[in-house]
Parts: C-alpha cells; sequence; structure tokens
C-alpha cells in the first residue's frame, strides 16, 4: 500500500497533495485518497449535508466510521468505532474541506487541518506543520488556505464557546446531526 508520504516523495513534494475523495450515492461507495474504492453501508442526505457510514476492512485499529459532510461549514466531522483494546481518546475528528456536493455524487478535497474533539473536554488543531508546508510548496493557493484557516478557526473558537460540546455548536449553527452507533462486532449500521 502506497502511503501519502510515499507519493509525496515520488513527486518531489515535501507534503502529500490535497487529499480528494469521491462519494457516489448511485453505486454505494466512497473512492479514498488512494484511489481504493469503498463499500458505503449507508448513506443519508439532508439539506445541510451528508451522512455516510462504512466499514473499515483490514484497518487495524479502526473497525468502522461515520461521518458527516457539512459544505456550509467546510467540515467533515467523523466519529471512529475502534477494534477492542485500540481506543483513542477522540470523540469527534473534524477535517477542513471543501465540499462539492451533487444530487449523486459528492467530492470532497482536504486542506491539511483537522481537530480532534474529546467531548466537552478539549479541541486541538493538528496538521499544522503540514498545512504550511503545503502553502509553501503551492499545494494551496492564497484564497484556499485563507478559507482553510477561517474554517479552522471558526470551529475551534465555535467549540471553545460551547465548551467543547460539538453537538451543541452544531445545533446552535442549525446542523443536528444524527450518529447510528456501529458497536465493533457489528460495525456498519443497517
Amino acid at each position: 500500500m502506497t502511503t501519502q508520504r510515499e507519493i509525496a516523495e515520488s513527486l518531489g513534494l515535501p507534503v502529500h497533495p490535497p487529499k480528494v475523495e469521491v462519494f457516489d450515492l448511485r453505486t454505494s461507495t466512497n473512492t479514498d485518497p488512494k484511489g481504493h474504492v469503498r463499500p458505503v453501508a449507508r448513506y443519508r442526505q439532508e439539506p445541510f449535508g451528508l451522512y455516510l457510514a462504512r466499514p473499515m476492512p483490514g484497518h487495524p485499529r479502526i473497525a468502522a466510521l461515520e461521518s458527516w459532510l457539512l459544505p456550509a461549514l467546510g467540515l467533515r466531522v467523523t466519529r471512529w468505532y475502534w477494534h477492542p483494546g485500540c481506543a483513542d481518546d477522540v470523540d469527534y475528528y473534524l477535517d477542513v474541506v471543501d465540499i462539492e456536493p451533487d444530487a449523486h455524487r459528492w467530492r470532497t478535497v482536504d486542506h491539511y487541518l483537522d481537530i480532534a474533539v474529546r467531548d466537552r473536554r478539549a479541541a486541538e488543531l493538528l496538521d499544522i506543520d503540514e498545512f504550511v508546508l503545503a502553502v509553501r510548496a503551492e499545494l494551496l493557493d492564497a484564497e484556499t488556505a485563507e478559507r482553510a484557516m477561517a474554517r479552522a478557526y471558526t470551529a475551534v473558537n465555535g467549540l471553545a464557546r460551547h465548551q467543547y460540546d460539538l453537538p451543541m455548536w452544531l445545533r446552535d449553527k442549525g446542523f443536528q446531526l444524527s450518529w447510528h452507533g456501529q458497536p465493533v462486532e457489528d460495525p456498519v449500521p443497517q
């Protein structure tokens, strides 16, 4: 399996190019940044975003994930379901992204910045080093970099103002997310 770092090195870049994912509602698939097509167990479109749930076959730590793509916020909000003994102290993971919604096919372009949310305890902005390298390498233009920083700032500031309660912050912004809660024994909701 080729890693993002190996791709960057093969291209002579200091950091990997922005990760692109495709979410195809007609075929119930998710094409990951490496071009692997993964089956999606459930998609649900709402006026404010797209929900998906899918297993993570072969992943050493994560059994499954649930995500919401929220175009108005430029965020992908993810909850992971861990294999026994592999849990991490992260309740929600936010990717700062551009989202191109469509009736049957959605596309995201990742802008390097991520936010790890520990429910009602903390939010940590991650991958600032990758973001800076990407800007220096002109993998992100100035307008895109500024948009990504504004989205990250808005999220971290909103979370702090809501005592790091992500559902409360999102509700106040008009987004009511629902989760199916995937048990590890059956990692994909029906």
